[in-house]
C-alpha cells in the first residue's frame, strides 16, 4: 500500500521542517552524483538553507568551472536569436574542435614516440609516467584475462577428466559384460577320463 498524495507547501514546525530539508537534501545530492557519474554528465547543484548555510555539489573538479561553463552557454544561447551571431557561433566551435582534434593527434604521436623534440624535462617525465600507467593498466588486464583463461581450461580439464573416467567405467562394464556373454555362448567343454 503507497503513501498518499502529499500536498507540497512550506512546513510550518521549524524541526520537521529542518529535519526534512536535511533528508531532501542529502537525496538530492546523492542523485545529483549518480546523475553525473551514471549519464557522464557535468552537474553543478547550489543550495543555500534558510539560515543561510551554502550546499553544493560539482562534478568536476570545482564548482566555478561548471558556473562559467554554464554562463557562456547562455551568453551563447542569446546570441543565436539573429543568424550572424550563430554563424560566428558555429565558426568558434569548428575552431574549437579543429584546435581539439589537433591536441589530440599531438598526444597521439607523443604517446607513439613521435615529435618529442620539443617537450620540456618535465613534460617527458609526465608522459613517461602516462606510459607507465598506460602499460601498467595493460598488464595488469592481460594477467586478468590469463588468468581467466587458464581456469577456464583447468574446468575444461576436469570435465574431459570426469568424461574420461566414466567412459573408463562403462568399458569395464561393457568388457564384463562381453565375459558374460562368452561364458554363456561357450560350448562346455567335457573331459574324457
Amino acid at each position: 500500500m503507497g503513501r498518499g498524495k502529499m500536498v507540497i507547501r512550506r512546513i510550518d514546525n521549524s524541526t520537521s521542517r529542518q529535519v526534512t530539508f536535511s533528508k531532501r537534501r542529502s537525496g538530492l545530492l546523492k542523485k545529483a552524483k549518480e546523475l553525473s557519474i551514471l549519464c557522464d554528465a557535468e552537474v553543478g547543484l547550489i543550495v543555500f538553507s534558510s539560515t543561510e548555510k551554502l550546499y553544493d555539489f560539482a562534478s568536476t573538479s570545482s564548482m566555478k568551472s561548471v558556473i562559467e561553463r554554464y554562463t557562456k552557454l547562455q551568453e551563447e544561447h542569446c546570441h543565436l536569436i539573429n543568424p550572424a551571431s550563430e554563424i560566428k557561433y558555429w565558426q568558434r566551435e569548428a575552431s574549437s574542435l579543429r584546435q581539439q582534434l589537433h591536441c589530440l593527434q599531438q598526444c597521439r604521436r607523443q604517446l607513439l614516440g613521435e615529435e618529442l623534440s620539443g617537450l620540456s624535462i618535465e613534460d617527458l617525465q609526465n608522459l613517461e609516467n602516462q606510459l607507465e600507467k598506460s602499460l601498467k593498466g595493460v598488464r595488469t588486464r592481460k594477467e586478468q584475462t590469463m588468468s581467466e583463461e587458464i581456469k577456464e581450461l583447468h574446468m575444461k580439464g576436469n570435465l574431459f577428466q570426469q568424461e574420461n573416467i566414466e567412459l573408463h567405467k562403462k568399458i569395464h562394464i561393457v568388457s564384463q559384460e562381453n565375459a558374460e556373454l562368452q561364458k554363456r555362448n561357450r560350448p562346455d567343454v567335457v573331459s574324457l577320463g
